[in-house]
């Protein structure tokens, strides 16, 4: 294949031409669907004489100002997917009609078929498979949307903004008129249309406006909606009391579809969802899918002002808006549920996967400087490293500090695309502080590094903190300049209790403050606290203030005195994860070098008082009692051995249950439930924590309590929760509950997606042919995202099996990215990424990797997408 085009961000220019007006006409047929459209366009102060449109579908005619176009005056290039009007006026009307098949479309962008009905899905570039157009997010225009279709066969037809007319063509066909009052790109376009149903109900915004509501599915699964309503509207509520922002149309829709590649888009008004968050009753959900169509709802209603009626300029500036609303949805469900177990959470998920993202080869900024195809750059970096970055922001500013910087920002720029340092520059005027340093963290990748030193001085009562901070090397970028880190510190006295703080130099702490966030900005500084009666323990990254590692020479007992007495929920948390880190490190070194087990010491009487502690809350404690994830462990070494890792990790776990099955037991009893409510998700959690740990100890009886729990149960996370407890083990319990479940839930499509999961995620030595088999399952689509992603992504996840020795889980995920690539290139990159560590690992496996990498490099047809992971990974290191 040829070497793709790198597009970069310094060769952004504005767009020769805006177009004001958009009329469009779709025109459904059963297998064609004709679209039409009528644009108004202007120059836009550039010199370029010919106006270059994006598009893929089928050209059947161009007319400008009512004169239909021949070659030469227009000409199209099928490789580069343009369309070329020579010697443009300077204002003009022009009208383009194209024909796309979407039953045909397997990518799941542009227009597609699912079910029998029809969608969209436009960003980044999928409106240029539907028309030929600007494509691009700083061409922002007026849309209006007639769909013309058979009622019989599409008696819905939703786009976005208001609906303005609707009536019947003849017998057979009608149509239904949309009106959008706003400014948008192209990306934010929606259409559906089919046989659905809808549950509506109503909101009154502040202001007393009435705002219709919508959520429309398959008939068959109106019955899963209601909490999507109510997360909905819980939504609204907030952004107008947390942020002050009133939605802005008549009617808020969202539709729920099966097929789809992404999680939801908040196309303007007319949100197009993902099933998996949308769908939620309490015998096919999880309390973890709860809080996940909540949060997921809340995140794409959040986008009708950080991203719609505000949008980026450009796709570099992508985290503009999925950053800050990452952190807004954040922000949210903490408002819902509890705040330290949502930030840990956070925190939970960066280290398991966008840390890895920013030490491969994949590494980029959350501002990246360059791509090959878009669609790989909705990454985690972008997204919740993105999130951490505004939540510095926060952390700076203080909330109120914050809030100001968002009202600046819809006052410059509303109806706007703009860029991140847009944003950064609105931050800083409302509050006059100097961002300019901060903005390196829209410039540099890699997770900056802290090492920490501490020193008190008994005679002045000081206590002394020396930071040197550091970020290695990433692709293209070998040296880093110091980045602005709010790092926010307290210090814990002999009794347990936080100490006031003042730095040298200031004035008695007035307030109180027993948390002070320190403005490192220097590759090394000091910081002095003075009025330090006595030796403390600090308290470091309190809350998680920035997204970096971090290393203090605590002492063992300085970690259990912490996780007894930190007042700082994360820090509290955090002291249990790094005593843990420690005894897993040490423990898989033994193993490598034949020295004999040492056990889990000191862990083990941390994990017993915190058991023991019945006041701690139950979904804080499950966190507590949980130890670092093995993608976590996995980057704490090179030359690393999956296998080694994951049977060390299982047999301190199974130390810790033997060692204390008396107090998981207890736990286990006290914690169950006899009916389902929502508020008793962490005791769930904890009981299904302590079901987990029972269950590996070699004794019959939690395998009758895993079964009693799973026949009995009246909700999918009880369910769950006894499978997950037995899936490692061969045992008839285990073969009888899965059985069970697929015939229970064969025709729940997301409940299936857990089954599968649970099979690729077993540590049986038998797992690769276990998820081969469920390939041929009725339930089964490689062709469906979700089935994709819970099947051969939750293989890609299990070191034991997909670390094979003998290499056959590399090889049999090869195998699947080329077969989706040649259908769904953007599923098949994300699944290729499971390779982006292989220069980590032993030699053995790094070969048999590499090789895999090298024979998908060498297929013909390959993807943009796909190739431009794999070749990252296969070009030298920094």
């Amino acid at each position: 294949m040829a070497t793709p085009q790198i597009k970069y961000r310094k060769d952004y220019t504005p767009p020769a031409f805006q177009i004001d007006k958009v009329d469009l006409t779709f025109d459904i047929r059963d297998t064609l669907t004709t679209v039409r459209s009528r644009l108004v366009v202007r120059r836009n102060g550039g010199e370029a004489a010919d106006l270059l449109l994006d598009g893929s579908a089928t050209l059947k005619s161009v007319t400008l100002d009512g004169e239909r176009l021949a070659e030469p005056r227009y000409r199209v290039d099928a490789d580069a997917e343009t369309l070329t009007i020579v010697d443009a006026p300077d204002g003009f009307i022009l009208e383009i009609e194209t024909e796309v098949e979407p039953a045909a479309n397997t990518s799941l962008m542009g227009l597609y078929a699912s079910g029998g009905n029809l969608f969209t899905q436009c960003e980044p570039e999928g409106f240029r498979k539907i028309t030929y157009y600007l494509d691009r997010p700083d061409v922002m225009s007026k849309f209006t949307t007639t769909l013309i279709a058979d009622k019989q066969a599409y008696p819905v037809l939703l786009s976005n903004g208001n609906k303005v007319g609707e009536g019947m063509l003849d017998r057979k066909r009608h149509w239904v008129k949309w009106v959008d009052p706003y400014k948008k790109p192209s990306y934010l376009f929606a259409l559906v249309a089919g046989k659905l149903v809808a549950l509506r109900d109503r909101f009154v915004t502040a202001g007393g406006r009435e705002v219709k509501l919508e959520v429309w599915t398959e008939p068959s699964d109106q019955d899963k909606v209601a909490h999507a309503m109510a997360s909905l509207k819980r939504a609204m509520k907030w952004d107008e009391e947390r942020f002050g922002l009133e939605y802005d149309l008549d009617t808020y829709m969202i539709v729920a579809v099966g097929d789809f590649n992404m999680g939801a888009m908040e196309n303007k008004g007319l949100n197009i969802f993902n099933t998996k968050y949308v769908l939620a009753r309490q015998d096919t959900a999880t309390d973890f899918d709860f809080e996940a169509v909540e949060a997921v709802i809340g995140h794409e209603y959040f986008h009708n002002w950080t991203g719609n009626r505000v949008t980026c300029r450009d796709w570099f500036q992508l985290s503009l808006k999925e950053g800050l609303t990452v952190f807004r949805d954040q922000e949210f469900t903490a408002d819902q549920t509890s705040r330290a177990v949502k930030r840990i959470d956070d925190v939970r998920s960066l280290r398991a996967m966008q840390f890895p993202e920013d030490a491969g080869p994949t590494a980029h900024p959350i501002r990246p400087d360059s791509y090959i195809e878009m669609n790989n750059f909705y990454t985690m970096t972008v997204y919740e490293k993105g999130a951490e970055v505004v939540r510095m922001y926060q952390t700076l500013l203080g909330r109120d500090g914050f809030r100001k910087g968002m009202d600046l920002y819809f006052r410059r720029h509303d109806g706007q695309a703009v860029t991140c340092d847009d944003f950064r520059a609105a931050m800083a005027d409302a509050n006059g502080v100097n961002l300019d340093q901060f903005a390196l963290w829209y410039s540099q990748a890699g997770t900056p590094h802290l090492a920490v030193e501490g020193a008190y001085d008994e005679a002045a009562q000081t206590y002394t903190l020396t930071v040197r901070q550091s970020c290695p090397a990433t692709p293209g970028q070998a040296e880093k300049a110091p980045f602005h880190i709010p790092f926010a510190v307290g210090l814990v006295g002999p009794d347990g209790i936080d100490l006031p703080l003042t730095l040298e130099g200031e004035a008695a702490a007035a307030s109180g403050a027993t948390t002070r966030v320190l403005d490192v900005t220097l590759a090394e500084q000091r910081f002095v606290f003075t009025g330090v009666a006595a030796r403390p323990v600090p308290s470091l990254l309190r809350d998680f203030s920035a997204p970096v590692t971090l290393d203090f020479a605590y002492s063992d007992e300085e970690l259990a005195f912490l996780m007894a007495n930190d007042a700082d929920p994360f820090a509290r948390w955090e002291a249990g994860q790094t005593l843990a880190r420690r005894v897993l490190v040490a423990r898989v070194a033994d193993d490598a070098a034949g020295r004999p087990w040492q056990g889990a010491g000191a862990l083990a009487d941390c994990f017993a008082a915190v058991l023991a502690d019945h006041a701690i809350d139950p979904a804080f404690k499950a966190l507590m009692l949980t130890l670092p994830s093995e993608a976590e462990l996995f980057e704490l070494a090179d030359d690393v051995d999956p296998a080694r890792l994951s049977r060390v990790r299982e047999r301190l776990l199974a130390e810790l249950a033997q060692t204390l099955r008396g107090a998981w037991h207890e736990t286990f009893d006290l914690n169950r439930t006899h009916d389902y409510r929502p508020q008793d998700a962490g005791r769930r959690a904890l009981k299904n924590l302590a079901l987990a740990m029972l269950a590996r100890l070699p004794d019959d009886w939690p395998l009758d309590a895993v079964r009693e729990q799973f026949e009995g149960a009246d909700n999918m996370t009880d369910q769950i929760g006894a499978l997950e407890a037995v899936k490692h083990r061969d045992s008839e319990v285990r073969t009888d509950c899965l059985i069970d479940f697929a015939e229970r839930w064969a025709d729940e499509a997301l409940v299936m997606d857990k089954y599968f999961a649970l099979i690729a995620s077993s540590r049986l030595p038998c797992t690769l042919e276990h998820v081969q088999a469920a390939m041929a399952h009725p339930a089964f689509s490689i062709k469906n995202p979700n089935k994709a992603r819970a099947l051969i992504g939750a293989f890609t996840r299990n070191l034991d099996a997909f670390h094979a020795e003998d290499g056959a889980g590399y090889a049999f995920v090869a195998d699947r990215v080329l077969e989706i690539d040649a259908f769904n290139p953007q599923v098949a990159s994300r699944l290729v990424q499971a390779f982006n560590r292989w220069r980590k690992l032993e030699a053995g496996r790094r070969a048999r990797m590499k090789a895999e990498l090298e024979r998908i490099l060498a297929a013909p047809g390959l993807s943009r997408d796909v190739y431009e992971i794999v070749s990252k990974n296969l070009a030298e290191p920094v």
